[in-house]
């Protein structure tokens, strides 16, 4: 019967935990780049998009 109490406290403190881990790759994946490498990822999602907004068939 005691295998099924749930400790309110060590359940509130691991919910945390694990949203504090998530939070912690999100900013590592955020902020975890050199400059260099944010600047190519910029410089590469511009030609993507002026690629891509030559190929419209109605400019504005």
């Amino acid at each position: 019967m005691t295998e099924n109490v749930i400790k309110f406290g060590k359940a509130r403190k691991a919910l945390a935990r694990t949203a504090k881990e998530k939070k912690a790759a999100e900013n590592r994946a955020r902020h975890g780049q050199k400059a260099s490498a944010r600047e190519k990822r910029a410089i590469l999602a511009k030609r993507l998009q002026d690629k891509l907004d030559g190929h419209k068939r109605d400019p504005e």
